[in-house]
């Protein structure tokens, strides 16, 4: 008899046992707004000279003071220039923002930091402020700027999205993203148009302006995103 009170208690303390692991046993969910987007195909990253990118008519073609302006760079802005290379863009507006101002160098390039960090000596711009991003975060300062531009650099992203993503806790209020780039597949230093304009609006921003004036090559465009 007392064999058979036992049984029973103790089937009792098992079942409880499972009862509470079925009530209060967590359920994790997914990460909120994880990135689903693929990771896609990218040129071979350039490894030369970095002063290669400063050729004589880059400013005509390109027309920097122009972009500029559509960034809404003045004295005392920030901004970030994302994949800067040897600070083409970097230096242009370091000038524009002047010394109240602060333009970011980001790259994933360690090189490239040195190099910019030296070339801003030069020029005697002590508002250059160097930052080394990672593939799919550019690591900038929170709540830090009010402009970036990806110059020639979006089709170098294997997880754009993502990196749009991680980009917005970094810009201030009613900041402006511009990208320009050329038409073409991503391994062939280019993407299509439409693809950053689909990829930024799955990253939460949308388009504000489109603009074909840039000529480095016949294909380029440029656009500008806020962040919705």
């Amino acid at each position: 008899m007392k064999s058979q009170l036992f049984l029973r208690r103790a089937r009792a303390v098992v079942l409880s046992a499972c009862l509470c692991v079925a009530v209060w046993s967590p359920v994790v969910p997914a990460a909120a707004g994880q990135a689903t987007d693929v990771k896609r195909e990218t040129s071979t990253p350039y490894t030369g000279d970095l002063s290669h990118f400063d050729y004589p008519d880059r400013d005509k073609k390109l027309q920097v003071n122009r972009v500029m302006d559509l960034l809404g760079l003045k004295a005392g802005s920030s901004v970030a220039d994302i994949g800067a290379g040897g600070g083409w863009f970097t230096m242009r507006a370091a000038h524009r923002v002047g010394p109240s101002g602060t333009a970011y160098a980001e790259d994933i390039n360690p090189q490239a930091m040195d190099y910019i960090r030296n070339r801003a000596q030069q020029e005697h711009l002590g508002n250059v402020r160097e930052v080394l991003g990672k593939p799919d975060n550019p690591e900038l300062p929170v709540n830090s700027v009010d402009a970036v531009l990806l110059l020639k650099s979006y089709h170098e992203v294997a997880q754009p999205v993502i990196l749009l993503r991680n980009l917005r806790a970094a810009l201030r209020s009613d900041a402006r993203v511009g990208i320009i780039d050329r038409n073409g597949n991503g391994a062939d230093h280019g993407i299509d148009k439409d693809v950053v304009i689909k990829e930024a609006a799955e990253a939460g921003y949308k388009l504000i302006g489109s603009y074909d004036f840039v000529k480095a090559d016949q294909v380029d465009y440029f656009l500008v995103f806020q962040p919705e």
